[in-house]
């Protein structure tokens, strides 16, 4: 999975004042209403209440602004790979947003089948999945969630979002799952 977005801004999308060094920004991966075109807005924490979404946001994550240093290449960052978003949305410094549990979750489970994430256990509190970045070697702690057709219905719907349209029904085992919830996977009877 790879999509091509604009690099962090430098000024607030809403009040377009430049961010300082150190203050705290929101990023926000946003579908168009009426196309199919992911968009990054950045918003100062503080004009958070004057954002308007205009579309459906697939995530958002905080952080604190770090001016771009010189010489650094900017087209590394318009490249947003699994991996990338990975890193960004389960961010140790950071708490996951409950609005991107189930994504993270999901990105553990593709990035652990690409051999990128290493299952290292679960953590003392039982209730987060430990990972291991192999090229950072960072620990994750991910929040264990069931991977039911449940789970995967509704993280379908926030993958739409980021890479088009909703697909029709996903396979689960034998049955195929539809929004309507699992098709039945009996069989014949003789």
């Amino acid at each position: 999975m790879e999509l091509n977005l604009q690099p962090l801004a430098t000024t607030c999308f809403v009040s377009g004042k430049p961010f300082g060094e150190g203050e705290r920004v929101l990023s926000f991966l946003v579908r168009n209403e009426t196309s199919d075109e992911v968009m990054r807005y950045d918003v100062l924490e503080s004009a958070r209440e004057s954002f308007t979404v205009p579309g459906f946001v697939a995530c958002s994550w905080g952080h604190v602004f770090k001016p771009r240093k010189v010489g650094e290449n900017p087209e590394r960052e318009l490249k947003l790979t699994a991996e990338n978003l990975f890193v960004t949305l389960a961010d140790p410094t950071i708490e996951i947003a409950p609005e991107n549990e189930r994504l993270v979750q999901f990105l553990a489970l593709m990035l652990e089948r690409k051999k990128l994430l290493r299952p290292k256990g679960r953590a003392a509190d039982g209730e987060r999945n430990l990972y291991e970045h192999a090229k950072s070697k960072l620990i994750y702690a991910v929040p264990a969630g069931e991977l039911s057709p449940e789970f995967f219905m509704a993280i379908q719907e926030q993958l739409s979002l980021l890479v088009g349209g909703a697909k029709k029904s996903v396979p689960v085992a034998q049955g195929t799952v539809t929004p309507e919830g699992p098709a039945s996977t009996s069989t014949p009877s003789e």
